[in-house]
């Protein structure tokens, strides 16, 4: 058993994982009927978690070859590729060497740029100038798909990065491999709504009505307070109910916050003594409460203090200024009005215009239907206390 339950990184099992039941049955029966899938939801609610957990189900993991690649921070069709073939490399190289070695003979073009090492167990050393022509590499990585022993499942986080890509072309391009690939299915994964909206719902694009459209929602709050109280039980520790309550509305549901409170809640709360605790009444017992989820946020906002100094120094005066408004007002609505601009004591709506286009670009900021707030809510909490 882990010491704290609450993992902030990867997936682990079942165990650890919160709810999401209906989205799992849901994810597998349009794998299982041969659609693709196009998840929606905000950054940090659990996209990439889910996908985790609906691979490591009984149902897919042994009778599916299981992909997850992050293109976020790629800028091109290279870009892609690259994260493409690592992410399907290193998810191949438990399943053994026959497995391994059907891939790399379908990459022709790459071969001799794949490394190994001294067991002869390959590792994806591809430079971005290694990969001279794109579709030729995308042609081989398609057709390893196409002949793979078990059908694929490719998830892409952060989809509607493609629509940025210096290439004009890139949703046609990667529309019509997709299209043709029979032996896998692929969800597209993303966190800008609108993007995503246009990108598959929009006649004029390439996927349009391509995909099943899911929206992934927070966590329902009395399903994550049983979960939360649950995992602080089992290793003798106490928290109060409606301390996860206050946490969980703070944070909007948002699951990676709550996990991040909570991981550090537990870990400041001190373990109950069996004997003891036969001998103690409840009231005697240590719970963890609000005061120790106010001690938990600022010790989590302190350690990130130093870095929180130095973004905020980058930002020119114009971008900060916004940036210090829209914190104030947690969700701000109609930024360009006289009502906003006046409250905040900013100078115009041209200043508001100018500023808001560098906050949402450097992803200071977030907007959702009109609503702006930080992208970071522990920052949030870092200039609420400090500015």
């Amino acid at each position: 058993m882990i010491e704290n339950p609450f993992i902030l990184r990867g997936y682990i099992s079942d165990a650890y994982f919160c709810d999401r039941e209906k989205e799992t049955i849901d994810l597998i029966r349009e794998i299982k009927n041969g659609n693709n899938i196009t998840l929606i939801a905000p950054r940090r609610i659990g996209k990439t978690g889910l996908v985790q957990h609906v691979y490591a189900q009984e149902e897919i993991k042994d009778k599916y070859y299981t992909f997850l690649v992050d293109i976020y921070a790629t800028k091109t069709l290279a870009d892609f590729i690259q994260e493409l073939g690592r992410s399907i490399l290193q998810s191949l190289k438990p399943k053994g060497t026959k497995v391994v070695e059907h891939f790399l003979n379908c990459l022709h073009s790459l071969r001799s740029s794949i490394s190994f090492d001294m067991n002869g167990v390959p590792s994806w050393g591809v430079d971005l100038g290694e990969i001279t022509s794109p579709t030729t590499t995308l042609d081989e990585i398609f057709l390893y798909l196409e002949s793979a022993d078990k059908p694929c499942i490719v998830a892409i986080d952060e989809f509607q990065t493609i629509s940025s890509y210096r290439e004009a072309n890139v949703e046609a391009i990667l529309r019509t491999y997709i299209q043709h690939c029979h032996n896998a299915s692929f969800i597209f994964a993303g966190s800008q709504r609108n993007m995503m909206s246009e990108m598959f719902l929009s006649h004029a694009r390439p996927f349009y009505q391509s995909t099943s459209i899911k929206t992934l929602k927070a966590i329902d709050r009395e399903v994550y307070a049983d979960f939360a109280t649950r995992l602080f039980e089992e290793r003798q520790k106490h928290i109060k109910r409606e301390t996860i309550y206050r946490i969980y509305d703070r944070f909007d549901g948002i699951t990676w916050y709550l996990q991040r409170m909570l991981n550090k809640i537990f870990s400041l709360t001190e373990k109950a003594d069996d004997k003891m605790m036969e001998k103690a009444d409840d009231k005697t017992r240590e719970l963890a409460d609000d005061k120790m989820m106010e001690l938990a946020l600022n010790s989590i906002i302190d350690e990130s203090a130093f870095a929180y100094e130095a973004l905020l120094f980058q930002l020119p005066a114009k971008q900060k200024e916004l940036l210090l408004a829209i914190c104030n007002a947690g969700k701000a609505q109609n930024i360009m009005s006289s009502a906003f601009i006046k409250k905040h004591n900013l100078p115009s709506a041209s200043f508001v215009q100018g500023g808001i286009k560098g906050l949402l670009e450097k992803d200071f900021v977030t907007e959702t239907d009109g609503t702006y707030e930080l992208y970071d809510k522990f920052f949030g909490e870092w200039l609420k206390k400090e500015l």
